[in-house]
């Protein structure tokens, strides 16, 4: 269609040439396929049950903290082993009806012994709390680990 053989006939091409954006779209279709995918490989894929009626769950997250000194924090105030226990209760009481999950976070300074950290988990565990995570700052993997395979997608739930 756009372009003829054997000479002479001086017409001007008329027809759109429709392969230029073709292309483009099929670039912005390729573009749109490969960062679709990332975002779905980043969200947690769950599939909620219908209900006619129903209330929001609340989720709670306890804040649990041990400084170099040993002491116990509960969300930036200092607490002891009975105050975190009460709190668990009372939080696992207010939202565990409605649907909603107690999380305990925790972070330790690294100058406190693995066995200190351990008795917090072990606190948090006996007042049912079944989700947990432990926080640290993040650093560059060593050279070694470059090829390592990467660690399982629920490697960090805690439970």
């Amino acid at each position: 269609m756009g372009a003829k053989l054997g000479g002479g006939d001086d017409d001007a091409i008329v027809d759109i040439n429709i392969t230029p954006f073709v292309d483009i779209v099929l670039v912005i279709l390729i573009i749109f396929m490969v960062t679709a995918t990332t975002i779905a490989k980043q969200a947690v894929l769950v599939d909620l049950p219908d209900a006619a009626s129903g209330e929001t769950a609340t989720d709670v997250s306890l804040g649990i903290e041990i400084d170099p000194q040993g002491n116990l924090y509960l969300d930036g105030e200092p607490a002891t082993e009975g105050i975190l226990r009460k709190r668990i209760r009372d939080e696992r009481a207010r939202v565990e009806p409605g649907g909603g999950k107690v999380t305990a976070l925790i972070a330790a300074d690294q100058a406190i012994p693995y066995g200190e950290v351990m008795g917090v988990m072990d606190v948090v565990k006996q007042e049912g709390v079944a989700k947990f995570a432990l926080n640290i700052d993040s650093v560059p993997a060593p050279a070694a680990a470059q090829g390592a395979l990467p660690p399982p997608a629920d490697a960090g739930s805690g439970e």
